[in-house]
């Protein structure tokens, strides 16, 4: 997750084309779109908030280190670091844009995995739009851990996270900070070494991730793993697929898309899309005479 907001606005007295001037103007109407359907959900005093501090970041003010924010979609107050993190990025995201609300209406949700929590955001989100649910997050960046860890801790037990990646498999992976997308917490990579090293953190497979929440099957897999999708959609995929009914997931790049859809070439889905989000809804296997008949297309294509 690395989109960024909108950059600040030309110096006073800059001259800007007709184009550039209709373009801004049409950013504007959008963005007053988005924040007018958002205030039912978010509630005024977030959202108004939420602005100052928007508003702070493009005139170059001052900023305290955190906001303590409470979006009506989530019980407990969430912690946003301010200045140059991605924290208020992601809040944006999730409870402004509300890139997961074409979520809400799945049903019997009882596991999510939330692979690359970053700072819990989305996971108590999930939390609180599933009640019944439990939620095991899963972030690589030490900095991110601890405010995620601040932001799940009111939801006990209900809330499991593990300081680690979801990999291809179990084994150790290094942490590359800075270096990807624009370089803050929410685009930490994680890739394994090629020397032997004893590496940063542990690296998962899913399915060990699964045993670990004590669940046979996952009601939704969100995925934001900053190009891992690479390994983890691999062919080590196809043994814990069948277990998992709806996934969310942000790809990074025609070949993180290429790598996801080929892993799930052998399911029926429905597919919906959110702002950066490719959504997969109901998972099921084909039958036998549909795989068939797919390979047989592909044959007389070729």
């Amino acid at each position: 997750m690395h989109r960024g907001i909108a950059g600040a606005p030309p110096p006073i007295g800059a001259q800007l084309s007709n184009n550039e001037f209709m373009a801004g103007l049409q950013r504007l109407q959008k963005e007053a779109s988005t924040l007018f359907k958002s205030l039912p959900e978010i509630g005024a005093p977030s959202l108004l908030l939420w602005f100052l501090l928007r508003l702070k970041r493009k005139l170059s003010f001052p900023w305290p280190e955190h906001w303590h924010a409470h979006p009506r979609q989530v019980v407990h107050d969430l912690t946003v670091r301010l200045g140059g993190s991605s924290d208020l990025d992601v809040f944006t995201q999730i409870f402004v844009y509300q890139e997961y609300s074409c979520l809400r209406g799945l049903e019997d949700v009882s596991l999510v995995l939330d692979l690359g929590a970053n700072v819990g955001y989305s996971s108590a989100y999930f939390l609180d739009c599933f009640p019944n649910s439990r939620v095991l997050a899963v972030e690589p960046d030490d900095r991110n851990v601890e405010v995620c860890r601040g932001n799940l801790e009111p939801y006990g037990n209900r809330a499991i996270l593990v300081h680690g990646a979801v990999w291809s498999e179990c084994t150790h992976l290094n942490i590359s900070k800075g270096t990807y997308g624009d370089g803050r917490e929410w685009a930490t990579q994680v890739f394994q070494s090629s020397d032997g090293s004893a590496g940063d953190v542990e690296g998962w497979d899913v399915s060990s991730l699964i045993d670990m929440a004590g669940n046979a099957n996952v009601d939704l897999l969100k995925v934001d793993i900053e190009r891992a999708e690479l390994a983890v959609f691999g062919e080590a995929a196809k043994k814990w697929l069948p277990g998992v009914r709806n996934i969310c997931i942000e790809l990074h790049g025609p070949d993180c898309a290429e790598a996801f859809f080929g892993a799930l070439a052998g399911f029926d889905y429905g597919l919906e899309y959110s702002g950066e989000l490719t959504i997969c809804k109901n998972l099921r296997a084909k039958t036998a005479a549909a795989l068939t008949f797919s390979d047989d297309s592909k044959s007389q294509a070729s």
